[in-house]
């Protein structure tokens, strides 16, 4: 579920999962009981489609009601010289730890929630990764929007 009161976000990710963007991504870090987190790759067509799209950041849109509770949809960020904290239009993560992220709030924004599937979730959790918290083993997606 994406949430309204995060107009930007919102009309970015269903953008982007329109242009089929996502599906030419990984999951591609995965940090037990913390995130798991998507929108990247190391597939040329990743690569291809991001200069398509074009450079950008998409402003902050904290807000209280949405924390990094378990399930929270939030957006990653590039840290470098980022002082408003604008986040990547491509990456996003999914808050898998039972406790939730709390240190992330208003630092990242919360655009939506796993309403369904949260077993999936921590699937992807008990996955291998190697020593910077990729998968060794890539995990596609597939997103559509639904409504």
């Amino acid at each position: 579920k994406l949430y309204k009161n995060t107009p930007l976000h919102r009309a970015n990710f269903i953008r982007l999962v329109k242009m089929g963007y996502f599906d030419t991504s990984f999951f591609h870090r995965v940090a037990k009981d913390f995130v798991i987190q998507g929108g990247n790759s190391d597939l040329e067509e990743t690569h291809e489609v991001r200069h398509q799209v074009g450079s950008y950041l998409i402003p902050n849109e904290f807000k209280a009601e949405n924390t990094h509770q378990r399930g929270a949809f939030s957006a990653a960020k590039y840290s470098e010289q980022n002082v408003s904290k604008a986040s990547s239009p491509f990456e996003f993560f999914i808050v898998q730890g039972e406790n939730g992220a709390h240190h992330l709030d208003n630092d990242h924004t919360v655009f939506g929630k796993v309403i369904s599937g949260m077993d999936v979730v921590d699937q992807i959790a008990q996955v291998e990764v190697d020593q910077s918290e990729w998968p060794k083993k890539n995990i596609t997606m597939k997103i559509k929007v639904l409504r």
